[in-house]
């Protein structure tokens, strides 16, 4: 037996979707009608296809006896009169059952011959393969668990589109195996990423999603009200402020693995709500950091496993380590052309450049944007850029040497920032006042013109000197699974509002 027969389904072109749910809707009632409950219960001792797939197979010619038992949805089906050949699949795979009216019995034929592409049922029978080689259970009892009153797309319909895709991710997970094998990649990344940062001896916490005051980066918060106190709330931008309070509370090595919301574009590698892992490690700095990001994501590469040259579009990612060191400075006159101290150089580059309205930002801005239009995009990686400019860096640590180089890095992966990583800034006074330098100029209503003074006040009990890192799971997860947007990798992306 085989699986080679013509398919039936409801999705057909030739068919309305209201007369498919009408269908649909009178075999619920037929169902009903059999004395059966359309949408089942507790189905306990099912085992997961992909084990059963495992087992040891004998040819249905041979008389196997492994009884097996699965759940799952019917993703195909092919009547062939007396006998049907369904394909049922969960999340760990797909199985053909093959289902005769002999082997299961009248009452149980009728209800086989009401169920649908989409439905839910739970098996019971051998496990076997057919003359073609086809791994398959014959079913003797069969359990209907969740009718579909919905049409479901085939191959050959639906779910090329992708704007389709993206609005009904439930019907993608289960007719997309890439969409549910990188979400099951993004599960076994931050599963890792939490057991390495255990081992180490981090302690994983929890901070505010609902803030006070919108801090810890440069980003447009979301607002919210709160009715009871009559107070305005944003939408934590960073985890970073409540996590060095944590330093200055004694706990020396924290992370935490969070939703974070900013109110700006959505573009390939940008969602509004993201996901961000940021650590701080007392009595480190930022080359301590350089050591564990390359670690750790040396252990998310082998943890996938495919080694660690890994596909990117039509180029590669070569994760083994250790990574290329560049200095910003260094990259700047290579690929700008000039030193990025001098100011009238500087200035002369971002007119050619033609960027916007240079002539009124301050130099380390301009610096920083001729960065991102001349170097990022060269930048092949895996990369650590290090030392920026001061100013760029509120809440980091100046080099003793040279006050306006900061102790900073970012990890950049072709030309996308995956980690960025400071010496943390501890010093409370220097901190007031690199906070009124970047908040000055900013309307008093503005939801990030104001100072995080009980921050300031925590920095002043005595914040230990450290390391702090910062990665953007959703990136990280594209990089590791070869996906070129961010919405892919992302269960539920922002869209717009269908028209």
């Amino acid at each position: 037996m085989s699986t080679e027969h013509n398919s039936s389904n409801d999705s057909g072109a030739s068919h309305s979707g209201a007369d498919l749910r009408a269908v649909r809707l009178e075999k619920l009632r037929k169902i009903e009608e059999l004395g059966v409950d359309p949408w089942g219960g507790r189905f306990d001792g099912h085992q997961p296809i992909a084990k059963i797939r495992e087992l040891p197979v004998v040819a249905f010619d041979d008389h196997p006896t492994e009884q097996v038992k699965a759940a799952g949805r019917i993703i195909q089906k092919r009547d062939q009169g007396k006998l049907f050949f369904l394909d049922l699949w969960d999340q760990t795979g797909k199985i053909q059952i093959m289902i005769g009216q002999k082997q299961v019995g009248e009452e149980c034929w009728k209800l086989v011959n009401l169920l649908d592409i989409g439905d839910l049922i739970g098996v019971e029978g051998v496990f076997g393969k057919t003359r073609k080689q086809e791994l398959s259970i014959r079913a003797e009892k069969i359990t209907i668990l969740s009718k579909s009153l919905e049409p479901h797309p085939t191959s050959y319909f639906g779910m090329e589109n992708i704007e389709f895709r993206l609005r009904h991710r439930y019907l993608d997970l289960i007719h997309t195996p890439e969409t549910l094998q990188r979400a099951k990649q993004r599960v076994l990344i931050i599963r890792t990423i939490r057991q390495f940062l255990d081992n180490q001896g981090y302690m994983e916490v929890e901070t505010p999603t609902l803030h006070a005051i919108a801090g810890g980066a440069a980003a447009r918060p979301f607002t919210t009200h709160h009715n009871a106190l009559d107070i305005d709330l944003f939408l934590r931008i960073a985890l970073e402020l409540h996590l060095k309070r944590l330093l200055v509370g004694g706990l020396e090595k924290v992370y935490e693995i969070g939703r974070v919301f900013r109110n700006e574009g959505i573009s390939v590698k940008h969602n509004p709500e993201f996901t961000m892992m940021e650590l701080y490690q007392a009595y480190g700095d930022y080359r301590s950091m350089m050591e564990l990001t390359e670690n750790l994501l040396v252990a998310c590469v082998d943890a996938l496993g495919g080694g660690r040259v890994r596909p990117w579009a039509d180029k590669t990612i070569d994760f083994n380590p250790p990574f290329q060191r560049a200095k910003y400075e260094d990259l700047f006159r290579e690929h700008v052309g000039c030193d990025m101290h001098n100011e009238a150089e500087v200035l002369q580059a971002a007119q050619r450049m033609r960027l916007k309205d240079v002539l009124t930002k301050e130099h380390d801005v301009r610096v920083h944007e001729l960065f991102e239009a001349c170097v990022e995009d060269k930048l092949v990686g895996p990369v650590f850029v290090y030392d920026y400019p001061a100013a760029l860096c509120p809440l980091t640590k100046r080099k003793r040497e040279n006050p306006k180089i900061a102790e900073r890095f970012e990890l950049y992966v072709h030309g996308m920032e995956l980690a960025n990583a400071y010496t943390e800034l501890n010093d409370p006074l220097t901190q007031e006042e690199t906070f009124k330098r970047q908040l000055a100029g900013l309307p008093e209503e503005d939801s990030m013109a104001k100072m995080d003074h009980d921050f300031i006040l925590a920095q002043r009990h005595g914040m230990p000197p450290a390391g702090g890192l910062g990665i953007g799971i959703d990136r990280l997860v594209m990089l590791l699974t070869n996906t070129q947007t961010i919405r892919d990798v992302i269960l539920f992306p922002l869209l717009r509002p269908e028209a």
